[in-house]
């Protein structure tokens, strides 16, 4: 009885083997079309998302050329002094914000006072000088008239003389008159030629003495232009003593104190204009085909990741950068190895006075280049190329 009922539970559990065989036979073609299924539906996804990509990259992507080596930067203005001397007095504080003419810095001025009265007195003595001299020659111009007088007379004097002495050669001709009085006439009249000639020199000599006066005046004048000079160079030198600011902005990098001395040209501070901010991009030789300027800007600062500011290009650098370089590369000695050049491009900024107020010269952003405005210029430089060559080949 044992052996029959191991017998009918062996035959049950192949019976139940049998069972469970059929359906797995079963499920396999379905689960597989499944699969299929789902693969096709993947592989039809991926075809449509590269269309997708494909398609925008084509229309799109393309033509846009970005980069990361841009910085936030801004037209500084150094503040330095042009005299030298104490600074008296120090205005500002760290990182305020000025405008156009507020007070900096004062230097000590005395000095400066002193050199401006001293030109004033140089003026003063050469007007002083000048005024004496004229009167000189009011006075020359009396010496003159005199002068004129006495050769009026001594002419008088030797027309006379020359007079008499004609009237007496035929009466000592003819024994009328003794010889003697002749001779006595006619040296009165070479005496009367001789004062004659004498007032003539005198009234050369009081006329031309006006013109040596008038020299000395002319030579007064001439200090007192140069004292007058000087002293504008003086009042100036006084009105650089008061450092202003010459353009608006915040005030950074200062480095003045009260009671320090600089020197000309020393750099005191500088005046950073956060309302007149532009972006310089460095691009590849490579990417700069399709750009001209006022192509729009996307720009993304470090310091706010995920905010897209827009702006535009403003202008493009005539040369590479390694061009206007200290020290540019002489690639006609020694060794060459090609390296990429980058070109600066100027980006002008369109962003809301908030966004402005936390972009500070000098921070990194990401920059990309709209370029599908000009997308036909490369088809057509390859055009117009083509026929300067046939031009020329004929």
């Amino acid at each position: 009885m044992a052996d029959l009922s191991d017998q009918q539970n062996g035959g049950t559990d192949t019976s139940g083997d049998e069972h469970d065989e059929t359906p797995a036979k079963a499920a396999s073609p379905a689960k597989k079309r499944r699969i299929r299924a789902i693969l096709l539906v993947v592989v039809v996804v991926l075809l449509v998302v590269g269309a997708i990509w494909f398609t925008r990259y084509q229309s799109f992507g393309k033509f846009q050329q970005s980069t990361n080596d841009a910085y936030v930067q801004a037209d500084s203005v150094i503040v330095s002094p042009k005299v030298g001397g104490y600074v008296d007095k120090v205005f500002v504080r760290d990182n305020q914000y000025v405008r156009a003419g507020t007070p900096l810095a004062q230097i000590d001025s005395r000095d400066y006072t002193a050199r401006a009265a001293q030109s004033q007195a140089q003026i003063g003595v050469a007007a002083a000088t000048a005024q004496g001299v004229e009167a000189q020659i009011r006075e020359q111009q009396a010496a003159i008239t005199r002068a004129a007088a006495d050769l009026a007379s001594a002419r008088a004097d030797a027309a006379f003389a020359r007079s008499e002495v004609a009237r007496y050669v035929p009466l000592a001709a003819s024994g009328a008159e003794p010889r003697e009085r002749l001779s006595q006439l006619r040296n009165q009249a070479t005496q009367a030629d001789a004062r004659v000639t004498a007032a003539q020199a005198a009234l050369t000599s009081a006329q031309r003495r006006v013109g040596t006066l008038r020299a000395q005046i002319r030579q007064a004048e001439a200090q007192a232009e140069g004292a007058q000079a000087q002293l504008a160079a003086a009042q100036s030198d006084v009105g650089a003593t008061l450092l202003r600011a010459a353009i608006d902005g915040r005030i950074g990098d200062k480095t003045v104190r009260v009671g320090q001395y600089v020197q000309a040209a020393t750099r005191l501070m500088t005046v950073v204009p956060v309302d007149q901010l532009y972006i310089e991009a460095n691009f590849k030789e490579t990417q700069l085909g399709l750009m001209r300027i006022g192509q729009p800007v996307t720009i993304e600062v470090d310091a706010l990741p995920g905010v897209d500011i827009p702006g535009r290009i403003e202008s493009i650098s005539p040369g590479t950068g390694a061009q206007f370089s200290v020290l540019p590369p002489q690639n006609a000695t020694g060794n060459f190895t090609k390296i990429v050049q980058r070109v600066p491009v100027r980006i002008a900024i369109h962003a809301d006075p908030e966004t402005r107020k936390l972009m500070v010269p000098g921070m990194s952003v990401e920059v990309s280049v709209d370029t599908r405005s000009a997308k036909g210029a490369r088809d057509r430089i390859a055009r117009e190329q083509e026929k300067h060559n046939e031009s020329i080949r004929r």
